[in-house]
Parts: structure tokens; C-alpha cells; sequence
């Protein structure tokens, strides 16, 4: 008789949910522990860039997107915000 494999057990804290920008297990936010931390620099700085420049979000994110000074980490956070419609306080249009 066949029977299926157990799932394996998941470390404390683990969802199972796939980052929003690679491939990677995602955290609480939707994303892995690398694009958290780009997540986090793209959050903090908005304010600073949006009375610098009067600016909304997504043209913000754009920005992002084409400063060659960017990281990658970043970078990868702010297209995968563009593509999925993200807003500031993390939900979705």
C-alpha cells in the first residue's frame, strides 16, 4: 500500500510563502531576508524623497528602478512593487 510522505516540519516563524521578488522562503512582509532589507531602505526613505521632489509613490518607484546607484536588492523590491500595484503601507491597488 502506498502511503504519502509527511510534510517536513518548518522552523518556528516559517509561512511556507515564497518571496514576492525571487524564489526564496519570504518572512511575515512577503519578502525573503535580503529584499526585507531593501524593503525597509525603500519605506524609510520615501519621506526624503517626497518632500525633496514632490513626488508620489510610484513615480518613487521608479526612480528607484532607473538609479543606476541602486542596489540590486532594492531595485528587484521597487519592480516587483510596480508590478503587483504595492502601495506605501504594503497592500495592493
Amino acid at each position: 500500500m502506498f502511503q504519502s510522505a509527511m510534510p517536513a516540519k518548518r522552523r518556528k516563524g516559517e509561512k511556507g510563502m515564497k518571496c514576492k521578488a525571487c524564489s526564496r522562503e519570504a518572512g511575515e512582509n512577503g519578502y525573503c531576508e535580503l529584499h526585507t532589507k531593501g524593503y525597509q531602505n525603500i519605506i524609510e526613505k520615501y519621506n526624503v524623497w517626497q518632500k525633496a521632489m514632490q513626488i508620489s509613490w510610484k513615480e518613487y518607484l521608479s526612480e528607484i528602478v532607473k538609479n543606476p546607484l541602486t542596489g540590486e536588492w532594492a531595485r528587484e523590491v521597487a519592480e516587483s512593487m510596480i508590478e503587483s500595484g504595492e502601495k506605501q503601507d504594503g497592500t495592493s491597488d
